[in-house]
């Protein structure tokens, strides 16, 4: 059993079935004998319905002060209600780069089961449409303002070479729509050149948004690493999820200057809430994407080989991947192999 100094990590379990998947990625980080001190806060709908905001600014400084958290799904009502819990925590603590691993994994079957993707969505997380500046000069007119910063296409390049560079991957790819969004687009692209003059070991390329698409969906295997703007990022990322198996498989990491916040990219699914059929998967590998950034890579690549096999094997899958195991069993069987 591996012996280590406590880490004080916050948690945000969520609405939903956020609450199952955060107790059963908890306990499988445990298991392999990572020890913190989890502080669990508000956030998300169970916020609101307790008479706070979405994301309280208790939540928010807590996260500030201990510089990581693990967060579950939050419920954002679509066309109204509170604004998302997501957005204002990526603004309030400058979480500029959003980002997404995307593999098949053995045993997960789907049209492109055979391919072998692995990429990386290096997404910009506080500017572009995101931005929320909205107006409306006329009841029959509503506009969004489009913002991209030269410092913040910058920092977001550097960190996706940089990222490419420390994993050892071989090309990074600027998704973007310059060819009619000549100036905030253009800006974009002409600081991924930039970025890209200082790593010449790594090849740098360009893609217009919606031929990258279409090409994922042909061959998804020639991608390595993506970095992109907000809504482009939020689409294609989306896009390769469901090249390899669906958003209950799509890890997360929302990472600042100062802090880090690791969560679960799918939603709060009301419906299988307190079922026992939820699948952590995604949190989980968030959370491996966490230990990692805390430097435990063994821990990580222990539970992250239990994962794998037990996808391989199909015995202990859940509902949504075509198993039959409830998330109690699901969360055992990667114990029982992550600790043999």
């Amino acid at each position: 059993m591996y012996r280590m100094s406590a880490h004080r990590i916050a948690v945000i379990p969520g609405d939903g079935i956020g609450p199952e998947i955060t107790e059963a990625t908890i306990a499988i980080l445990e298991s392999v004998g990572f020890h913190a001190e989890w502080v669990y806060l508000e956030g998300g709908l169970s916020s609101i319905e307790k008479g706070h905001p979405a994301m309280p600014r208790e939540t928010i400084n807590t996260i500030r002060e201990l510089g990581v958290a693990l967060k579950g799904p939050t419920t954002t009502p679509v066309g109204g209600g509170h604004t998302s819990a997501n957005v204002q925590l990526r603004k309030a603590l400058d979480l500029y780069a959003n980002v997404r691993p995307a593999r098949t994994l053995p045993g997960i079957e789907g049209p492109f089961a055979d391919k072998d993707i692995d990429l990386i969505i290096v997404r910009e997380n506080t500017e572009d449409l995101y931005a929320g500046i909205e107006f409306q000069p006329h009841p029959d007119m509503a506009q969004a303002v489009k913002v991209i910063t030269r410092p913040g296409s910058n920092r977001l390049c550097a960190y996706a070479f940089d990222m490419a560079k420390r994993q050892g991957r071989r090309r990074v790819t600027a998704v973007h729509k310059a060819n009619i969004m000549k100036l905030t687009d253009g800006m974009f692209l002409e600081e991924f050149r930039k970025v890209a003059a200082q790593y010449p070991e790594i090849k740098a390329d360009d893609i217009i948004v919606d031929n990258c698409c279409m090409q994922l969906v042909t061959r998804p295997e020639q991608f390595d690493v993506f970095v992109t703007e907000n809504l482009y990022g939020d689409i294609v990322s989306d896009l390769c999820a469901g090249l390899v198996g669906g958003l209950g498989l799509a890890p997360g990491a929302n990472i600042g200057t100062n802090c880090a916040v690791f969560e679960a990219v799918h939603g709060s699914a009301p419906d299988i809430a307190g079922k026992g059929v939820a699948n952590p998967t995604a949190l989980l590998f968030s959370a491996l994407m966490m230990l990692r950034h805390l430097g435990h890579n063994e821990m990580a690549d222990r539970i992250q080989k239990a994962v794998l096999e037990v996808c391989a094997e199909g015995h202990f899958l859940t509902i949504d991947l075509g198993g039959k195991a409830s998330t109690e069993e699901y969360k055992h069987e990667v114990i029982r192999k992550a600790t043999a």
